[in-house]
């Protein structure tokens, strides 16, 4: 075997499988998280393709296109879908910050938001403080292991340079996104709930007692229920993550399954 049959196959296939590898590191809860360092980011990267490529690698003879489009073509194929894998994952973990966004409406905290070092971008208060314990939660439970072992197994679902696009994905992920707006009213609903009984409840009392100020009243009251509401409901939340979590682990196989095309 000659220097250009092996850079053809062997180290071309490792190529596209660090590709694939690198997606999850641009998009995926944790393992993109801009407050990893790139280095790290990159050298796990390498590992990982590092670890996965013997079994790739044995498991059929690949050769690369000879063509530098074609091959430009195939790489940005097997990005998509380790992007693809990450996208999906972090879809729960937007539902989480929209929820987030939503509490902090309806307590008063709009205006109030912080710097998170995760994405690199201001997030709301309490948007920031469920995001932090959800992606704890998903530590604890091993959910990074999950998407490591579904970007194992897109490697047999989907094997190198056997992407098929088919218009089933844009649906798919269309229905994957839509599912952020109704976790996170689901996620949102005991504190807005609360919110909307307090302002029922001054909207009496504004009319009963006129020399009332009401808006001097509301705000602390505001803040007062809502954080106590949210406090009691952390446990709920806990367990309602495993739900979210455990539809995440699906929605990443059924992204999979629809890039090559299965039903």
């Amino acid at each position: 075997m000659d220097f250009f049959d092996l850079l053809q196959g062997h180290a071309a296939v490792y190529m596209l499988l660090l590709t694939r590898v690198s997606g999850i590191f641009v998009m995926s809860p944790f393992f993109g998280s801009l407050n990893i360092p790139v280095t790290f980011r990159v050298g796990a990267a390498f590992a990982f393709s590092l670890l996965l490529f013997p079994v790739v690698d044995a498991s059929e003879i690949i050769y690369a296109p000879e063509s530098m489009i074609a091959y430009a073509a195939v790489v940005l194929a097997e990005f998509f879908i380790g992007w693809l894998i990450g996208f999906v994952a972090y879809i729960s973990f937007a539902a989480i910050t929209m929820a987030g966004k939503i509490m902090d409406l309806q307590v008063g905290f709009a205006i109030v938001n912080v710097m998170d070092p995760t994405s690199g971008q201001q997030m709301p208060l309490i948007g920031s403080f469920l995001y932090n314990l959800g992606l704890i939660v998903f530590v604890v439970t091993n959910g990074h292991h999950m998407i490591i072992a579904a970007l194992a197994e897109s490697f047999r679902a989907v094997p190198i340079l056997a992407f098929e696009f088919d218009t089933s994905l844009s649906a798919t992920i269309a229905q994957f996104t839509t599912g952020i707006f109704t976790a996170g009213m689901k996620i949102a609903m005991p504190v807005t709930f609360a919110i909307l009984l307090t302002n029922v409840g001054l909207g009496i009392l504004a009319r009963t007692m006129p020399q009332l100020n009401i808006f001097v009243v509301g705000l602390p009251m505001h803040i007062m229920i809502g954080l106590t509401v949210l406090a009691l409901t952390i446990p709920f939340y806990v367990m309602f993550l495993d739900v979210i979590f455990n539809e995440m682990y699906g929605n990443i196989s059924l992204a999979i399954q629809s890039l090559h095309g299965k039903s």
